[in-house]
């Protein structure tokens, strides 16, 4: 996930704040491109072996010209298996990339008439897309953020939905773009350390699973970045959501894997051209769908692979691109 039609609104000035374990992540991995990933891997929290299909799913995200129903027709009709939930249908318009949304009109009816479109047609809802600004710099607007998440995690009970997912957030100048330099500025790791903690025991509490996204140009930036925070989280409530074209302009398949496999709970399918920063469909960029889809078997075989950047007019082909590999 990643809004791309946002101009950058200056160069980044890559300040890093100081990151726990360093030197011994260092010691457990190969240093790759200047950057230390590691190499041992946490086999208990890895997904048992399966050789049942790889399950698919999708974003509902592109589709916001249907409805829930008609989302969940299309979905069915291409035999797949899941769908990562946004409330971005016309019956249900309640989100909003990197902001905080009023989403008190997602009732308890509300939640099992949305629930219902899709589980009827034998789909699973894998998560919640909530995508707040986790590292917004005022503190009144990081607080609407938060209360933002802490309502998708009820309404994620209510559905019986286990997972939700969100990147670290970026600070967005209106009218301008992401600001990489506020966005990568040393206080941020604090501040996304702290509201994270926060959550954790709503997560508890509503019995879900906080799924990170990483971005190249955002604070969580690269695998290593990604590990470092998991190390420094270190709470089972939050994992990371994989999807390898938003590191691919800093890491290989093998590295992210490397780094991350103990932590995935989800895993995105879509695709970037090296050196750009617009995300296209899966096929239509320079991700390695055979080496990452051979990996994610290996690493974690009972995760699905969720397209995203799709539409009704481009689903199809990207489905038929990964299916290819299956």
């Amino acid at each position: 996930m990643k809004s791309n039609s946002a101009p950058l609104a200056s160069s980044p000035s890559y300040h890093t704040a100081p990151m726990p374990r360093r030197g011994f992540l260092r010691s457990l991995g190969a240093s790759v491109g200047g950057l230390a990933l590691p190499t041992l891997l946490a086999s208990e929290l890895r997904a048992a072996p399966s050789n049942l299909p790889m399950k698919l799913g999708l974003a509902t995200n592109g589709f916001n010209n249907l409805t829930n129903d008609e989302m969940a027709q299309l979905a069915a009709d291409a035999k797949l298996d899941c769908v990562q939930l946004f409330f971005t249908q016309k019956d249900s318009n309640y989100w909003r990339y990197n902001r905080p949304v009023d989403v008190s009109a997602v009732t308890e009816a509300e939640c099992h008439r949305i629930e219902k479109a899709y589980r009827s047609r034998g789909l699973e809802i894998q998560a919640l897309g909530v995508y707040a600004n986790l590292i917004e710099p005022d503190e009144a607007e990081r607080e609407k953020n938060f209360r933002y998440f802490a309502d998708m995690m009820r309404i994620a009970q209510t559905m019986n939905v286990r997972m939700l997912l969100s990147e670290c957030g970026s600070v967005i100048v209106p009218g301008k773009g992401r600001d990489l330099s506020a966005s990568l500025d040393e206080r941020t790791w604090p501040r996304l350390v702290e509201i994270t903690r926060r959550l954790i025991p709503l997560a508890e509490k509503h019995n879900v699973t906080i799924a990170i996204e990483s971005y190249f140009q955002d604070l969580l930036g690269s695998a290593t970045a990604v590990r470092y925070f998991m190390e420094e989280i270190n709470h089972p409530r939050v994992r990371a959501l994989l999807d390898p074209a938003n590191l691919l302009p800093h890491n290989t398949v093998e590295e992210m894997f490397n780094a991350l496999a103990p932590y995935i709970v989800a895993l995105h399918a879509k695709d970037r051209k090296l050196h750009v920063t617009q995300g296209v469909a899966a096929g239509k960029g320079d991700v390695d769908y055979r080496k990452y889809i051979a990996l994610a078997r290996k690493h974690c075989p009972n995760l699905p692979l969720v397209l995203e950047y799709v539409n009704p007019k481009t689903y199809q082909a990207a489905l038929a691109h990964v299916r290819s590999f299956l």
